[in-house]
C-alpha cells in the first residue's frame, strides 16, 4: 500500500511499500522530479556507494529531473564540486540546495524580518579538518568575546573562528561551554546544518544539528536552516519546476529526510543502510531490515516514509 501525497497522519504506524530497487517505482510511478541527499544515500563522504552512479544514470534516462538537497552547512556550487570529485557527472543533476545556501542567501539578503533583526557581529562555530566556511559576502563581524556577540553561527562542530578568517581547533566541551554563556545572555542560533549526525566511511560523525538541541536545552533560541524544515523542499520545487504531487524524496535520515518530505507533502524512499542501520541491525551494505524495526524507528521518529529500500540501487 502506498501513502498518499498529502501531509502524514502523526502518531500511528504508515504502511509503507518495501522495494528492491527503484526501476519498478520508476517506471510505474513517473515522478518528474527526485529530491536526492547525498551522504548515506549517494555516497559516504569518501566514494559512492556501488550501484549510485548507474541507478543515477537510469534515472536520468527515463526523464526525471535530479536536485541534490543537503543540510551541509557548505554552498551549492561547494556540494556539486565534490559531487564532481567522487566521481558523480553534475550534468545529471538540475542543481542542489543545501542548508548552508539557504543559510547564506538569507544573511546576505535579509529581506526575511526574523534575519533582518539579528545584527552582524557573530560567533562562528566551524570545521577545522574538514576547512571552515568562509562568510565573504555578508558583512558579518566575527567576534571572540560573547558579551560582543549578537548571533551565533554554527557551520561546524570542530572550531571556533577568529575575526581574521582563520579557525582554532575545539574540543565539543568547550564548546558547549560558549553556549552557556550565550544562553545566559539569550542571543540567538543560525544553525546551518540541521544534522545531528552523518555518515562517513561507515562511521557517524557528529554535526552541528547537536549543537543546536544543546543550546535549546539551555533556553536559547535556534533558527533550523535545511531538512525537516519545508522551506528547502520548496526551493527544490522551484528549481525543478514541479509541484509536490509530482516529487519525491529520498533520504537516510527519518528525522530530516522523512520528515521534512512529511511535512512538505511529498511522498519519500528510506534508505535503511545509512545513518540508521546500527540502530536497524545491518552489518553491511545491502543489508535487508526487519520490517518490524523499521516501523518501530518510524513511530519513534514520527517519519513515515511511503517506500523502503535497502541502498540506493536500480
Amino acid at each position: 500500500m502506498m501513502l498518499p501525497t498529502c501531509s502524514v497522519p502523526h502518531n500511528e504506524i504508515q504502511p509503507f511499500h518495501i522495494l528492491n530497487g527503484l526501476q519498478e517505482l520508476a517506471q510505474t510511478r513517473n515522478f518528474k522530479a527526485w529530491f536526492l541527499d547525498q551522504f548515506g544515500v549517494l555516497h559516504d563522504g569518501k566514494q559512492p556507494y556501488p550501484g549510485t552512479i548507474s541507478t543515477l544514470e537510469n534515472l536520468a534516462k527515463s526523464g526525471a529531473k535530479m536536485v541534490i538537497i543537503s543540510n551541509s552547512s557548505r554552498r551549492s556550487s561547494t556540494t556539486m564540486e565534490k559531487m564532481k570529485s567522487l566521481g558523480f557527472d553534475p550534468s545529471l543533476f538540475v542543481g542542489a540546495i543545501t542548508s548552508g545556501e539557504l543559510t547564506h542567501q538569507n544573511l546576505q539578503r535579509r529581506d526575511d524580518a526574523w534575519f533582518a533583526a539579528l545584527g552582524r557581529s557573530c560567533i562562528h562555530m566551524t570545521w577545522s579538518d574538514r576547512g571552515a566556511i568562509s562568510l565573504e559576502g555578508l558583512e558579518l563581524q566575527v567576534v571572540e568575546n560573547v558579551e560582543e556577540a549578537e548571533f551565533i553561527l554554527a557551520h561546524g562542530t570542530e572550531a571556533l573562528g577568529h575575526p581574521s578568517g582563520a579557525a582554532s581547533p575545539k574540543k565539543l566541551e568547550e564548546l558547549e561551554n560558549i553556549l552557556e554563556r550565550c544562553a545566559a545572555k539569550s542571543i540567538p542560533m543560525v544553525v546551518a546544518n540541521p544534522d545531528f549526525v552523518t555518515v562517513e566511511a561507515r562511521a557517524l560523525r557528529l554535526m552541528p544539528g547537536s549543537l543546536a538541541a544543546k543550546y535549546k536545552e539551555l533556553g536559547g533560541e535556534v533558527k533550523w536552516m535545511g531538512k525537516p524544515d519545508e522551506m528547502i523542499y520548496k526551493s527544490a520545487m522551484a528549481m525543478a519546476g514541479v509541484d509536490a504531487s509530482d516529487s519525491i524524496a529520498v533520504g537516510d535520515s527519518l528525522h530530516h529526510d522523512i520528515k521534512g518530505a512529511n511535512e512538505a507533502g511529498i511522498q519519500s524512499v528510506f534508505i535503511t543502510g545509512g545513518i540508521h542501520a546500527t540502530e536497524l541491525g545491518l552489518g553491511s551494505f545491502g543489508d535487508i531490515a526487519d520490517l518490524s524495526l523499521v516501523q518501530a524507528l518510524a513511530s519513534k521518529y514520527d517519519a513515515y516514509p511511503s517506500y523502503v529500500l535497502p541502498a540506493f540501487c536500480w
